[in-house]
């Protein structure tokens, strides 16, 4: 994956490499999506543990500070595993299909429940805010996906539906400057990224009403 990128997986090749027979790897992984899924599991496991480890350094009374933990630690995670970046939030890997409730799922859930929590500790700050609610539409639950929306109502019952949304919003400032540095494109513009990122993050932090 590292050499070929996500569409490089192959158990036939893993085996050549390994020196096994094809058919000795197919008794640890039936097929090339449980090994894909176990990838993704692995990866994400890691990155929501970074993310996770890095706000809980700052206090609880300082949400915008989490916030920008929280980036920062996805950022130097994905420019240290650019090719587990690109597994879980890039290109996908051709022909897989994700089951239901893989190892991932769990995973995924802690990045939505984190990032949800962030969000909650912010939004009776940002509430107020134009970036809250930039053009005073009310949005609906249904405007949602149902287990989405089943998760987030059952951790966090308070919340409303726009805050949900900002949440979804959140989560692209901080994934969209991080996937044109992983892909390429941010780095021939500037000599360090990592100021833009970080500029980027106290900007949201302030744009939520908080201070960074």
């Amino acid at each position: 994956m590292a050499d070929g990128g996500p569409d490089a997986i192959s158990l036939r090749a893993i085996a050549r490499e390994m020196g096994m027979t094809a058919g000795a790897i197919y008794s640890y992984f039936p097929t090339r999506d449980d090994l894909v899924s176990t990838l993704i599991g692995d990866v994400y496991r890691e990155v929501v543990g970074r993310a996770e480890a890095a706000r809980d350094e700052v206090p609880e009374s300082d949400p915008g500070g989490r916030i920008i933990a929280w980036g920062q630690a996805v950022r130097e995670w994905a420019v240290a595993n650019p090719e587990g970046f690109r597994l879980i939030y890039g290109d996908p890997v051709p022909g897989y299909r994700a089951p239901e409730d893989g190892p991932g799922k769990e995973a995924e859930l802690r990045a939505c429940t984190g990032l949800t929590g962030l969000v909650a500790a912010a939004w009776p700050a940002a509430r107020s805010t134009r970036t809250a609610r930039p053009d005073g539409r009310a949005y609906d639950w249904t405007e949602f996906d149902p287990g989405l929306v089943g998760h987030v109502r059952e951790l966090f019952p308070d919340l409303p539906p726009a805050a949900l949304a900002l949440t979804l919003r959140v989560w692209g400032r901080m994934h969209g400057l991080m996937a044109l540095e992983i892909y390429g494109h941010l780095s021939p513009l500037i000599n360090d990224p990592a100021t833009v990122f970080r500029d980027e993050m106290r900007d949201l932090v302030a744009s939520l009403g908080l201070a960074s």
